[in-house]
């Protein structure tokens, strides 16, 4: 069975595995790296830093290993730095028979990477004024009527389509065992004879026949096949010209199957997702993700290269829905999975022959994408090795170019004890750094830091956020000594100095 969202599930369930060692090491290594700052002035060291250079070969070393170990015909990596490829490189074949190399121009069906631009094709309608996204789908599919999972479900919504929170059915037929994707009028014809597995909002339930539904919404609205449609307003102003729905074009790395218990593979012919081409019918490259995920950190209104305005990202990216133990959520065609601690926000995909994988950390602008040829590569134990190994050194070379205030040792004179009618609170030098922590705090992690704006002026950050975090923080002084700290908009006495 060939399963367009086994890359994003796996890489859940990879979390509850035994870390490998590999990722503690690499961990251990790289413990004095720094917090990343957004800075495009870092990018010239990344090529020489002595740090980043270890990692390529500690990775590289490990990734040879693991294919060794599995046979796998080809893998091709990339790591992303905000709007810059920081490293890449092809292990392997694209084809085992010729030895054909992997390139970042090589091809890949990417499967439920699709779902991505399913998503930003209906926000950009959203944000045309075509649609809502509480929207019945029936008000703009007539033909969408599927048996209810009960008598009082209520309608399926376009959130829920692009959520997993609709209830429907995984699949639109067999395709994953015939290899035969149903057609867009065969989607239509069968949902009358489907019912729907849940109520909306019941539970979230990954289903690539929603995505299929979104897909035809897309259509409906604009009036263009869905492969048009994303053409025009999605691959083609990122400059993703490499990439497309559904065509056997040139350039296709060749599709393996599993390593047999004799070591042998089958290779597949291409396969037309058809009228679920939403839900899996991309076709990319390195090079073209790499726009597609620099995309993802970028901020502006719609327009140009901005495929859609950040406010909506920020929607998409957002968790909606979750599983009944929180292991994965997914925002609107994103999926979010916990790695240390650390969301990483992104999609993967399987398709006969393929397993893909792009992760990226929306905080450090750190993006990895790994795209491979076979149906058994450990494609997300892949995706989180790079993490491991090139998220410490990209952060400390970002952080190296970052332009916050330096360390002013004139800040040592707000130290002390505050006191408010909500309780006191300690303002702490740790290592040129302030930080508050309340008296009442159970621990010391509980310190949030007082990251410097300039003309003493700080805002408070911590990374399990709470109610003061984005605030900013002054002191107030009379006589050259600090008398009060306002807190957004409360203020504290200081009642004892260091």
């Amino acid at each position: 069975m060939f399963d367009t969202d086994q890359a994003a599930g796996a890489v859940t369930r990879g979390a509850a595995r035994p870390a490998l060692l590999l990722a503690a090491a690499v961990l251990a290594f790289f413990t004095s790296a720094a917090q990343p700052q957004p800075q495009t002035s870092a990018a010239s060291t990344f090529e020489t830093d002595t740090e980043l250079q270890a990692a390529t070969r500690l990775f590289s070393a490990w990734l040879e290993g693991h294919m060794a170990q599995r046979g796998t015909p080809g893998v091709m990596v990339g790591v992303v730095h905000d709007q810059q490829l920081v490293w890449h490189k092809g292990f392997g074949f694209a084809d085992v028979a010729s030895q054909r190399p992997m390139t970042a121009q090589t091809r890949f069906r990417m499967a439920s990477h699709s779902k991505m631009l399913t998503a930003i094709a209906v926000m950009q309608l959203r944000e045309e004024g075509r649609l809502r996204l509480d929207d019945p789908v029936a008000q703009h599919l007539p033909w969408f009527k599927l048996k209810p999972a009960g008598d009082d479900d209520g309608p399926v919504t376009i959130e829920q389509l692009l959520s997993h929170s609709s209830g429907l059915p995984r699949e639109a037929s067999d395709h994953w065992t015939s290899l035969q994707f149903p057609s867009r009028s065969e989607l239509q014809a069968l949902m009358a004879q489907r019912q729907s597995t849940f109520a909306p909002q019941v539970r979230w339930k990954y289903s690539n026949l929603a995505y299929g539904v979104a897909g035809q919404v897309v259509e409906q609205l604009s009036g263009q096949p869905f492969a048009s449609y994303a053409q025009a307003h999605i691959l083609g102003p990122l400059g993703m010209q490499d990439s497309s729905y559904d065509q056997d074009v040139p350039g296709l790395a060749t599709p393996y199957g599993r390593r047999l218990p004799d070591g042998t593979r089958v290779s597949f012919p291409f396969v037309d997702a058809r009228g679920l081409a939403a839900a899996t019918g991309l076709t990319s490259t390195l090079d073209d993700m790499v726009k597609f995920v620099s995309a993802q950190f970028r901020r502006g209104p719609r327009g140009g290269t901005q495929i859609i305005s950040s406010g909506s990202l920020r929607e998409m990216h957002r968790v909606r829905s979750v599983d009944e133990n929180w292991s994965v959520g997914t925002g609107l065609g994103f999926l979010t999975t916990r790695i240390n601690n650390k969301s990483y926000v992104g999609h993967g995909g399987g398709y006969p022959g393929y397993t893909t994988q792009t992760l990226f950390h929306l905080g450090d602008k750190l993006g990895v994408i790994v795209l491979t040829n076979s149906a058994d590569s450990g494609v997300n134990d892949i995706a989180r090795q790079a993490i491991a190994a090139f998220g410490p050194p990209v952060a400390k070379v970002a952080a190296a170019g970052a332009t916050t205030p330096a360390w002013d040792p004139a800040w040592a004179r707000f130290q002390g004890m505050y006191r408010s009618r909500g309780g006191d609170t300690f303002v702490v030098m740790l290592n040129k750094r302030l930080v508050l922590l309340g008296a009442s705090a159970a621990g010391i992690d509980a310190a949030t830091r007082l990251e410097p704006l300039g003309n003493g002026h700080f805002r408070l950050d911590s990374a399990t956020g709470g109610p003061p975090v984005g605030e900013v923080v002054y002191f107030q002084e009379g006589s050259g000594k600090p008398m009060r700290m306002v807190v957004g908009d409360n203020t504290s006495e200081r009642i004892a100095a260091p």
